[in-house]
């Protein structure tokens, strides 16, 4: 059963935490807010990675990276896009069976029209007392599953 790790929201910290987490994952989504592309390099010595730029990645290495994604991993159509308020595609229509975001650094699972929304939540640093997450996707005949795990216990 393929899984997808998917993280989000890192603003250029990696923790070893997230690293752990997403070790076994056969790819890797990062929904934005990168920050800086060490974090993406770190990444890939783990898996693949399918990335999309946030509202704070920023210079050169920021230009090659799209504001949007639609990739087929494990025979499943995922669309990725940092803001889900900026959706410009009918994920039903396009045959996207999951729909990947980041920015609120609050993570959410829900279900709408058959199609999978997962938000990670953000893995990076703290922000208010959001919690510190990330969250996996599995493949199993075609059909996808999410969850989302705390990475933090304690209030760092």
């Amino acid at each position: 059963m393929p899984r997808i790790g998917v993280i989000s929201d890192t603003h250029n910290l990696l923790r070893p935490e997230a690293v752990e987490y997403l070790r076994g994952s056969d790819h890797i989504i990062h929904a934005g807010d990168i920050c800086d592309p060490s974090v993406l390099e770190e990444l890939r010595r783990i898996a693949p990675v399918t990335v999309v730029k946030g509202n704070n990645d920023h210079g050169s290495w920021a230009e090659r990276i799209p504001s949007t994604e639609l990739v087929k991993i494990a025979g499943v159509y995922f669309y990725v896009i940092h803001d889900i308020g900026e959706m410009d595609i009918d994920p039903v229509a396009a045959g996207v069976q999951v729909v990947i975001s980041g920015h609120s650094h609050q993570p959410t699972i829900f279900e709408r029209d058959s199609v999978l929304f997962l938000n990670p939540g953000s893995a990076g640093p703290r922000r208010f007392k959001l919690p510190v997450s990330a969250g996996e996707v599995l493949v199993k005949e075609g059909h996808a599953v999410a969850s989302t795990a705390l990475l933090l216990a304690s209030a760092a």
